[in-house]
C-alpha cells in the first residue's frame, strides 16, 4: 500500500549505563533529504545512520534529533585544579581581609569558576555508541513508518474514489460521442435542405461529410488509453515499492489525453464533462505531491 511522506516517530533505549532518545519528522519532498542533528562526540556515526534511515525511507525531507540522556560513569571525568583553587582561595582571603569583607567563601563560589572545575569526556567506542543508539534510531523509525502508513490508507482511499468518479465521466462521454455525430449528420441535411428546398440531396456526398466528421471527432483511441492509465494508477496503489513519481507521470498522461478528447469534440456537455475530469485529476495530482 501507498504511504505518505508526512510522518512523527520517537524512540529512546538504554543500554550499558547510555541511553538515547531519537525524534524524526518527515514531510513531502521529491528527493530523499536527510538532515541530521546529534551531540557534537558523535558526528562519526552521521554516515550510519544516513545509511540506516534510507534503507528504510526513500522520499521525504527528514529530520533526525538525537540527545543522549545518559553516559557510562567511565565516559565522564570530573577535573578540579587545585592550583587555580588555591589561588582563587588566597585572593579571597586577601579581598576579606583588605576591604574587611564577610567570610562566605564555599563550595558554591569556586563552582562558579569554570577553570576550577572542568568536564572531560572520555572518547567512547563508538561501535558500543552505535549499537545502542541504533536500536532508539529504528524504534522512532517503526513509529514514522507505521504513521506514514496509516495516512497513505487514507490518500488511497480518497483517490480511488476519484478514479471511479472519472471513468464515469469517461463513460458519458462515450455516450454522448455518439449523438454528436448523429446531431451532425441532421443539422448538415437541415442546411442542405434550407438552400437547395426542392432539389434531391446527393446522401452518397452527405454520407462522405459525415464519415469525414466522425473521423475527426473519434475519440476511442484516447478513451482506451484513459481507461488504461486510470486503471493502471488504481492497482499501482497496491504497490509495495515507493511509487509516488511514477504516479505523477500517469497523471501527466491522463491530462494529455483528457485535453486531445476536448479539442477533438467541438460540444458544450463534453467540453464541461472533459472540465470536470481536468479539475478531478488536479486534486489527485495535489494528494499524490505527498506519497513516497
Amino acid at each position: 500500500m501507498i504511504k505518505s511522506m508526512t510522518g512523527y516517530g520517537r524512540g529512546s533505549f538504554e543500554s550499558d549505563g547510555r541511553s538515547f532518545t531519537v525524534e524524526i519528522k518527515s514531510v513531502n519532498n521529491r528527493y530523499l533529504d536527510i538532515n541530521i542533528r546529534l551531540p557534537k562526540q558523535m558526528n562519526a556515526l552521521e554516515d550510519n545512520i544516513r545509511k540506516f534511515v534510507s534503507s528504510r525511507i526513500s522520499r521525504g525531507k527528514i529530520d533526525i534529533f538525537i540527545t543522549q540522556d545518559k553516559f557510562k560513569d567511565d565516559d565522564i571525568k570530573i577535573n578540579v585544579d587545585e592550583q587555580v583553587a588555591r589561588a582563587y582561595y588566597n585572593s579571597f582571603i586577601f579581598l576579606k581581609e583588605k576591604f574587611n569583607l564577610i567570610d562566605d567563601i564555599s563550595v558554591s563560589l569556586f563552582s562558579r569558576f569554570p577553570d576550577i572545575i572542568t568536564v572531560e569526556k572520555k572518547d567512547e567506542d563508538l561501535s558500543e555508541v552505535w549499537n545502542t543508539l541504533r536500536v532508539a534510531l529504528d524504534a522512532a523509525l517503526s513509529m514514522l513508518i507505521d504513521m506514514r502508513a496509516k495516512e497513505g490508507v487514507k490518500l488511497s482511499k480518497d483517490i480511488i474514489e476519484r478514479i471511479n468518479y472519472i471513468k464515469s465521466l469517461v463513460k458519458k462521454i462515450e455516450d454522448r460521442s455518439i449523438d454528436v455525430v448523429e446531431e451532425y449528420r441532421m443539422k448538415i441535411k437541415q442546411r442542405i435542405e434550407e438552400y437547395l428546398k426542392d432539389i434531391d440531396i446527393d446522401e452518397s456526398r452527405l454520407l462522405n461529410e459525415v464519415a469525414f466528421f466522425s473521423d475527426k471527432v473519434n475519440i476511442t483511441e484516447e478513451t482506451v488509453r484513459l481507461y488504461s492509465h486510470l486503471d493502471q494508477f488504481a492497482s499501482s496503489l497496491n504497490s509495495l515499492e515507493p511509487i509516488g513519481r511514477k504516479l505523477d507521470f500517469l497523471i501527466q498522461e491522463m491530462n494529455r489525453e483528457t485535453n486531445t478528447i476536448g479539442s477533438k469534440t467541438n460540444d458544450l456537455y463534453i467540453t464541461n464533462i472533459v472540465v470536470d475530469i481536468k479539475s478531478e485529476l488536479e486534486k489527485i495530482r495535489e494528494q499524490i505531491q505527498n506519497i513516497e
